[in-house]
């Protein structure tokens, strides 16, 4: 995941990148950040998802003992 900070110049919320003693922020568009929320959205219901069914597993399998 990219590194965001706040600029030093303008002030807004930007990509922070260091390469060879190089400081470089490039800001975020709001398409960019639109994107990167839906697909952790997207991440966490996956992960949601799987917990729910081990969950519903387990369960299954302490009511089996």
């Amino acid at each position: 995941m990219s590194d965001i900070k706040i600029c030093p110049t303008c002030g807004s919320k930007s990509k922070f990148k260091e390469k060879d003693g190089v400081k470089t922020y490039t800001a975020v568009q709001d398409d960019e950040a639109f994107k990167k929320i839906g697909q952790m959205k997207k991440a966490m219901q996956k992960f949601k998802d799987k917990a729910e069914a081990l969950e519903k597993e387990l369960n299954e399998l302490k009511a089996s003992l």
